[in-house]
């Protein structure tokens, strides 16, 4: 027996496996490799493929998973928390997309309605592509990923009374009004059901099925219940993607989420590159090659436009210069929802056929860029932020001027702390206990607010900015915590830290082990892996619970402790400032003289006056494995020496920057 979409997909899999290899090889991504093996086998290229409509139904699928495991991987808690940016960046970006294209095509002599027509197209982005890559970065729950996912839900939402308001612009109206009443009150009662079946239904239902131990079982019931709110959501006349990503908040609220994402992450990646081929089909080579330039035109227009207008649209919310400056590169593609809402258009000749292949064209030529953009946005962002034309852009000046008002110039001897979740929050309470003075950093302008409001010494910014540490003295501060989870921020940090001082203690928080080399490469003096300090609490309670003497635990733990970490030590370790419980002014320091020659190497203490010119002490010199603590003034200084000084970070710092 002959199955054509047997063949088609073998033709479809064939290519892909071929091109996404040679472009793996090439280190580039592999959604670039399905977009290409598309543009290749479809219709306008070579004409393999036939069932081009059973492709893309099961190309929906893709989507359905794809968004199903996005939702898992978040909360209806989390969702909650960028709510703003939904309903506000989503509505300010949209909209005001809408309104530019809009006015730009209607100057060029096109009718009002076809001219609004084309800004809905325009205002839309590709959730899955977006999403894609975000995903393969791990990048979702950084803040720019957070906005991103916040904006594409909006524009989610949103395509549904676009098309319920086409028909009406093309003058073929219906009863639109009492639709639009339907939906919201369609879409409220879906929103009710997923609230009920989040927090009542599906963990009860989830923990009756994972008894039975049946891994089908489990498998079934999690792609039941996807689709089932996909498609109640497709009834209520949203979209199947929301109704997924619905699907996955519902499942997210019960503590089998993360083996559902596991079990459907195959399946996910196998249809999301029958989307993506799908997608690549729909380019016609011959329209794009006769009519490249005006295309690449419109594509970098589309770029320069939806960039500052998301830009703007998440400036609104008070993020940083580098969040909004990562979400509008992210979001500068027309998406598939736009392909969907095309067709409308054409059926209500709002779209004429030739203007349709120029928006496709420039729709997968901006989707083919996409995740070359992504991967190099966080370099563009770095370079855009160190011109002159960023300053003025920078609104959040604003903010950080209304939260935290002039620099401290008391502040010295103290402690930094960056972020201000569990363990930041924590660590300043212990320092409030110890009478150690400390200030916070945070990123967030509502826990700022909040916190200064409960007497806690915070102060908004972002820490990776030279002003903002500048403003808290940290080259007279004793040490620096870096409590955020993610790690490129955390990077950033530690270089920013470092380019400023070098004596300062540096610790730092990180997620993994396989972490730890790095940061400390960038200059960080220790770096607490959760991953490491997790298994060591694990096995500790273990202990307990057989009963072994708690000596004896804890004796195990420093001999694992001292193991582990000294795996990951440097040879040549940044200076290391030892504390004392008292919490004196004073610090003493290990530094090693690098200069072979110029003051003070070469000269006695005697000559140098190092307490006058530095305002330090020299209490011991190692040299060549011999400690010399007894010191006397005619003692040289030598190339490769090791100096003990005692006295303030500030001072050391400057003794630091004339020997080494």
């Amino acid at each position: 027996m002959h199955l054509p979409l047997l063949q088609d997909i073998l033709i479809l899999l064939g290519f892909s496996v071929a091109i996404v290899f040679i472009l793996q090889r090439l280190k580039l991504p592999s959604i670039l490799g399905f977009l290409i093996s598309g543009t290749i086998i479809g219709p306008y290229g070579l004409s393999l493929v036939n069932a081009v409509e059973q492709v893309e139904v099961i190309s929906e699928i893709g989507v359905i998973l794809l968004l199903f495991v996005i939702g898992m991987e978040l909360s209806i808690k989390q969702l909650a928390q960028i709510k703003k940016t939904v309903f506000i960046g989503g509505f300010l970006q949209v909209g005001l997309t809408v309104i530019i294209a809009a006015a730009t095509y209607y100057l060029f002599g096109a009718k009002w309605n076809e001219a609004v027509f084309v800004g809905f197209l325009f205002s839309l982005s590709s959730t899955a592509i977006v999403l894609k890559v975000l995903q393969d970065r791990n990048e979702i729950s950084t803040a720019h990923g957070r906005n991103a996912l916040a904006i594409l839900i909006f524009q989610d939402i949103i395509v549904v009374p676009m098309m319920l308001v086409t028909p009406i612009m093309s003058g073929d109206s219906t009863d639109v009004t009492g639709s639009i009443i339907s939906l919201l009150i369609k879409s409220l009662i879906v929103v009710g059901i997923t609230i009920v079946l989040a927090r009542y239904v599906v963990p009860r239902l989830m923990h009756i099925i994972a008894k039975t131990r049946s891994k089908e079982l489990f498998l079934l019931t999690t792609i039941t219940i996807c689709f089932a709110v996909a498609f109640l959501t497709s009834e209520a006349g949203l979209s199947l993607a929301l109704g997924a990503f619905l699907a996955g908040l519902i499942i997210s609220e019960s503590e089998y989420s993360h083996q559902a994402t596991s079990i459907i992450l195959p399946f996910r990646e196998l249809f999301t590159s029958f989307f993506f081929i799908s997608v690549g089909m729909l380019l016609d080579l011959n329209f794009f090659i006769q009519n490249v330039w005006i295309v690449l035109l419109l594509v970098v227009i589309v770029f320069v436009v939806k960039s500052i207008i998301t830009g703007i649209a998440v400036g609104v919310l008070k993020y940083p210069p580098k969040t909004v400056i990562l979400t509008a590169l992210s979001l500068f593609q027309v998406g598939e929802f736009a392909f969907i809402l095309s067709k409308v258009g054409i059926q209500y000749n709002l779209l004429s056929s030739e203007l349709n292949q120029y928006f496709l064209s420039v729709s997968i030529t901006s989707m083919l860029l996409t995740p070359f953009v992504i991967i190099y946005a966080e370099r563009m962002a770095d370079w855009f932020l160190k011109t002159k034309v960023a300053r003025p852009l920078d609104i959040n000046r604003k903010i950080e001027a209304e939260l935290n008002g002039e620099s401290d110039d008391e502040l010295e001897n103290h402690l930094i702390i960056v972020g201000y979740g569990i363990n930041g929050s924590n660590l300043a309470k212990a320092a409030e206990f110890s009478n150690i003075p400390y200030v916070v950093v945070e990123l967030n302008a509502e826990t700022v607010r909040r916190e200064k409001a409960n007497g806690v010494p915070i102060i908004y910014g972002d820490a990776a900015q030279s002003h903002i540490l500048n403003h808290l003295n940290v080259y007279k501060a004793r040490a620096v915590v870096v409590a955020i989870s993610d790690n490129h921020a955390t990077q950033a940090v530690i270089t920013t830290v470092r380019n400023i001082t070098q004596s300062v203690y540096l610790l730092v928080r990180t997620r993994y082990v396989k972490e730890i080399d790095e940061l400390k490469a960038l200059g960080a003096d220790e770096v607490i892996p959760e991953e490491f300090e997790t298994s060591v609490e694990i096995f500790s309670r273990i202990l307990h619970n057989f009963l072994v003497p708690s000596d004896d635990i804890n004796q195990f733990i420093e001999t694992i402790r001292s193991d582990n970490y000294h795996l990951f030590q440097e040879k040549l370790k940044q200076p290391k400032t030892l504390k004392s419980n008292q919490i004196p002014d004073f610090n003493i320091t290990c530094i090693r003289v690098n200069r072979d020659s110029g003051s003070p190497v070469g000269r006695s203490l005697q000559e140098v006056d190092f307490r006058n010119k530095f305002g330090v002490n020299v209490i011991a010199i190692s040299r060549k494995d011999e400690m010399i603590s007894n010191i006397r003034p005619e003692e040289k200084i030598l190339q490769n020496d090791l100096i003990y000084v005692q006295g303030d970070n500030a001072h050391i710092e400057r003794f630091r920057k004339a020997i080494a």
